[in-house]
């Protein structure tokens, strides 16, 4: 007699990979090696930094991207295009303006072949469901953005899909605003209002993870893929201020710090001329740090309650967390940041003394920064177009993330005062002392350079 099979997942993925090619025809590795199951009846959230590659793994999930490598499987068939059974909700509302709410949410319907009485009854039922009731004519500018995201919702549950793709669908509404459409969501989930068997939310919010998720999912960066998995086993509603969720939280900050590149208690690793710098600011990384040395951390700070007591979002702290620790300003353990001595330093240290740190910090550990500085101090005219290093960046990046790499150690290093930029000529050049410096005669053999050459 057979062994009895168990039901395949509802999502299933085995080793996907997926790469983009540059204008140069160079290859980049966004996801690799990316293994997940999604079962009936459970919620899990995806949580890594911005850039990772998380919403390219749900457009593949979905069906509206091919992966490169490896299997995506919806109830044990393989995704080969936009799956019937699989919606998707975006972090932009994604409304057409010139469309009403109803006309909005009737599109999948229509496009699907559905006869028109049995779109407006269906499309009905998901504007009521959502609490949208009363608002069926009206335009998407007369709403506001918690009423657009809803349409957003009930344009993807009107399809009656066995999984939601959640990308996002929070990010851009208010705290209050987020926090209801949460739980009017985990209440149809758990009334079991919808017909959805399985829900999968990207996220940059842990509190928003661990409140809505049954599994949460670590993703790293360059290439993306699971990292670790914590399972959250409390039961709903659950509340943000119990030790289990504040235990679960701090758990999750260390595994999430702990994945960031140069992470961990050991040196930094060796970076190349293509790391993605941060996407932060010297202003910010500095009022962090002053933050950090202050009391009540008096230089070592838990990362919740850092998080709590800044009011930052997540995502916006773990590059802040990154820039410090690639710089030597600060360290993560044991799901603490702490500052180095010689972020200690920095702290101490006046205006003028900090841009010196930053530009030896930004020198020793930044390539792109001090490849940019060679370039100048080789150059007879000690200027050179920003082309020139963006298509360097190009073999590494996408052209949009190039271009934000770019700007961002352009940011830093003008803060530094090692190079500096014209933003009409798109020039880099170094700083207009040392070139003037650098112009200067000579002084005959056996004289001393003026003073400040």
């Amino acid at each position: 007699m057979a062994e009895p099979t168990s039901a395949p997942a509802l999502l299933a993925l085995h080793g996907v990979r997926k790469t983009f090619r540059t204008p140069e025809r160079h290859e980049r590795t966004v996801l690799d090696g990316v293994d997940f199951r999604l079962e009936e009846g459970e919620i899990v959230a995806l949580l890594g930094k911005s850039g990772s590659g998380k919403s390219t793994l749900l457009r593949i999930m979905a069906g509206l991207i091919r992966a490169n490598g490896g299997q995506v499987l919806y109830r044990g068939r393989p995704v080969t295009g936009p799956a019937r059974g699989i919606a998707m909700v975006f972090q932009s509302f994604a409304l057409f303006p010139w469309l009403t709410v109803q006309e909005n949410v009737e599109l999948g319907l229509e496009a699907a072949g559905i006869p028109p009485a049995e779109r407006e009854a269906r499309a009905g039922e998901a504007i009521e469901l959502i609490g949208l009731g009363g608002f069926e004519s009206a335009y998407p500018k007369e709403l506001s953005g918690g009423m657009r995201q809803r349409v957003g919702c009930a344009r993807a549950l009107v399809m009656r899909p066995d999984v939601l793709l959640l990308d996002e669908p929070f990010s851009a509404l208010d705290v209050l605003t987020s926090e209801t459409l949460r739980e009017d969501l985990l209440d149809l989930w758990s009334a079991r209002k919808i017909p959805t068997k399985g829900i999968l939310l990207v996220s940059h919010n842990i509190e928003e993870a661990v409140s809505m998720a049954d599994r949460v999912l670590v993703f790293s960066s360059d290439p993306g893929r699971v990292r670790a998995e914590v399972r959250i086993g409390l039961p709903q509603p659950r509340d943000p201020e119990s030790p289990a969720f504040r235990q679960l939280v701090d758990e999750i900050y260390s595994l999430m710090t702990a994945h960031v590149r140069g992470g961990g208690v050991g040196g930094p690793e060796q970076l190349t001329l293509g790391y993605r710098l941060p996407d932060t600011t010297p202003g910010k990384m500095a009022g962090l740090l002053e933050t950090i040395g202050e009391a009540p951390f008096n230089g070592r700070a838990d990362l919740p309650q850092l998080a709590e007591e800044t009011e930052l979002e997540d995502d916006t702290l773990f590059h802040l967390f990154e820039a410090l620790r690639v710089m030597g300003l600060a360290r993560i353990a044991s799901g603490d940041i702490f500052l180095t001595p010689f972020g200690q330093s920095f702290v101490e240290a006046d205006d003028s003394r900090r841009k010196e740190m930053f530009a030896e910090a930004m020198l020793r550990n930044i390539p792109l920064a001090a490849h940019v500085r060679k370039v100048l101090d080789e150059r007879r005219d000690h200027r050179a177009p920003e082309d020139r290093f963006l298509q360097e960046l190009q073999d590494y990046l996408t052209d949009d993330e190039a271009e934000r790499v770019l700007e961002t150690v352009i940011t830093w290093g003008r803060y530094a005062e090692i190079f500096d930029y014209d933003y009409n000529s798109g020039v880099l050049m170094l700083p207009e002392e040392e070139d003037e410096a650098d112009d200067r005669p000579a002084p005959p053999a056996g004289e001393e350079a003026p003073a400040g050459h």
